[in-house]
């Protein structure tokens, strides 16, 4: 059987017509709502990866077109090998770097100041379905970072996963509250002054 189907009516776009952007009709987050969500779920977004080799301007280039400011460091196979943020492309790790080998900027790739999975932290998925967003900035509050890294088991169910990210920039963003720096300190005291903490 056959079901019909009648072509939908259609009416002129009003003068003034805008469109919505993405997250625009979100509910904006307290401190008390659930953590994830906050959370960049990498199951619904696809995880912004950058190569070893690639040359720093590159990895900069690519967090800009994205709109992030960190990149996970991937082979081939998915795996993660490290991360890298705008902190350290932007920051004195590459002017360090540099001297010490006695190179130029352009000649640093992201293997050379990724920090190494073996240095990685990350939160239990399963911790975080009943916390709260204040959990997760004290979290990072307490780490000195503007990230965390959040795993699970791999879709196989043999090895983990990376299943989301949390930055503090954008919970606060979630929170309502404008950042005017990317420092970790300046943003954890935005977010507390602006809850009145």
């Amino acid at each position: 059987m056959t079901r019909e189907y009648h072509p939908l009516s259609a009416r002129r776009l009003q003068p003034g017509a805008r469109y919505h952007q993405p997250g625009e009709d979100r509910e904006r987050v307290r401190i008390d709502s659930p953590a994830l969500a906050v959370m960049t779920d990498l199951r619904q977004i696809p995880a912004a990866t950058i190569d070893l080799e690639a040359p720093l301007d590159a990895a900069n280039r690519f967090m800009i077109r994205r709109g992030v400011r960190l990149l996970l460091v991937s082979d081939d196979d998915r795996q993660v090998l490290g991360l890298i943020t705008a902190n350290d492309i932007l920051g004195e790790k590459p002017v360090q770097f540099a001297l010490e080998r006695g190179i130029m900027r352009q000649e640093i790739c992201v293997r050379d100041i990724m920090t190494p999975r073996a240095q990685l932290e990350a939160l239990p998925y399963a911790d975080l379905v009943q916390a709260e967003v204040g959990h997760v900035v004290a979290t990072l509050k307490h780490s000195g970072r503007q990230h965390a890294l959040v795993t699970d088991a791999s879709a196989d169910g043999e090895v983990e996963a990376v299943r989301g990210i949390f930055s503090a920039s954008q919970i606060a963003r979630q929170l309502g509250i404008a950042i005017q720096t990317t420092e970790v300190a300046q943003t954890f005291a935005e977010i507390g002054a602006a809850l009145g903490r």
